[in-house]
């Protein structure tokens, strides 16, 4: 199968062989039909897939066939990084069509503001918008969305999963019922099939396998005591064989740290942590796209919706808490058919989350020896640390209220919208 077999217009399949793109992925083979077909679609797809041009294609085509009256298209992603990717992605697909977009989200100047709200006002053809600060905007009273035809959900399961369920609601509000809404999401867990069944009528389904990393990736563990990580990430680093290297962490804390630790040791390494300013950030990310970096430091932030080519190793600092973050972690790795490593650092606590990551891909990991002067590691054996891999009873972080409601006193935030001076 071929892009011809689409029948999109020929400046699009100009654009997109200059491109070097021949053909489609299963993901676009099975969703590109049924949304030029104007079905409402939830398709469960991870990172690397080819699931935005899945989408960008058929809306830039049935834009090119439309009157062009205002903002034809929103797409909501849920951080400033991808709704920017999304958008050169955009511009790379349309090089060859007059189609408009622009990427809203915050962290920004006034001037950048109002670039954005004079985009709104006067209709853009795409805005790529994170919730937040579309929020923002829509306070004004000056946005309309009456000429909407296509309303497109990026990364569904990490919106919700960083609180912005509500945020999403009251932005679809402001939005005309008579609309084809696409729901884009790597898992597709009970809240997200709730959200579906909300805002999207009479849905086809296309679902593309997930939870299997790449076969390139090269997957490693070693089972290590906390006090050993910081030396055991050092040796790693010292094989030169690693041009391009993402550290996680699992907090920005640990993240920071870090990144001033490897410093230190002269080694050209930037943390990379959503409280940076949006200039920086962007800047760190260039350099490491262009191999000014050999290494980035972050956390989840980084593992979905970054596409950067050639990244050779990927280290766990922090075993992923959820399964599904670690294939998503390790997916920067092996893109487009290349080969990569995978290494995860897992502590006598992580032990049984790391049995769980084991049965989701359906393959048990290597465990490599410490390196000489490290000394022993733990024993592998989840099941010795089953009671401290599991979460904490809940009966131990709520307590009933007056009234019998119970009242949180750990720091789970459920659903609410993380708390952030500048809006996304």
């Amino acid at each position: 199968m071929t892009f011809d077999d689409f029948k999109l217009d020929d400046s699009i399949n100009e654009g997109l062989y200059s491109m070097g793109y021949k053909s489609p992925t299963p993901i676009q083979q099975q969703a590109i039909p049924l949304i030029l077909e104007n079905h409402d679609l939830i398709a469960c797809a991870q990172t690397g897939t080819g699931k935005t041009a899945a989408y960008i294609l058929p809306v830039l085509h049935k834009i090119l066939q439309s009157d062009r009256k205002g903002l034809n298209t929103l797409i909501i992603a849920p951080t400033r990084e991808l709704a920017v990717q999304i958008d050169q992605q955009i511009e790379g697909f349309s090089y060859f069509v007059n189609i408009s977009s622009i990427a809203v989200y915050g962290g920004g100047d006034g001037v950048t503001w109002e670039i954005q709200k004079k985009a709104l006002i006067q209709g853009a053809d795409i805005i790529i918008a994170t919730p937040g600060r579309l929020l923002a905007q829509l306070g004004s009273g000056t946005i309309k969305f009456d000429t909407l035809q296509h309303l497109i959900l990026d990364e569904a399961d990490r919106m919700l999963d960083m609180g912005f369920h509500d945020d999403i609601v009251r932005i679809i509000s402001h939005l005309p019922k008579e609309r084809q809404t696409l729901l884009f999401s790597a898992t597709m867990p009970p809240k997200i099939r709730d959200l579906a069944r909300r805002i999207l009528r009479e849905p086809k389904e296309v679902s593309i396998a997930i939870s299997k990393p790449a076969e390139g990736i090269n997957q490693q563990a070693y089972s290590v005591y906390d006090t050993q990580k910081e030396k055991l990430l050092e040796s790693i680093l010292e094989n030169e064989s690693y041009q391009s290297i993402i550290i996680f962490a699992s907090t920005r804390e640990n993240v920071k740290k870090l990144g001033q630790l490897l410093h230190r040791k002269g080694l050209s390494v930037k943390a990379f942590s959503s409280d940076l300013e949006q200039a920086e950030r962007e800047k760190i990310m260039n350099e490491f796209k262009n191999k000014q970096l050999r290494i980035l430091v972050g956390t989840d932030i980084l593992s979905r919706g970054i596409d950067v080519e050639g990244v050779s190793l990927v280290v766990n600092y922090d075993s992923p808490p959820d399964p599904e973050d670690y294939v998503h972690r390790i997916g920067r790795t092996a893109r487009a058919a290349t080969q990569g490593t995978a290494i995860t650092f897992i502590n006598p606590k992580d032990q049984f989350k790391f049995a769980r990551i084991e049965r989701l891909i359906e393959k048990e990991i290597p465990k490599i020896p410490l390196p000489e002067g490290l000394g022993e590691g733990p024993e592998y054996n989840p099941s010795k640390f089953k009671d401290e891999g599991q979460k904490p009873n809940r009966k131990k972080f709520f307590k009933k209220r007056p009234g019998g409601k119970p009242s949180s006193h750990s720091n789970h935030q459920g659903n609410q919208r993380p708390r952030n001076n500048n809006p996304q």
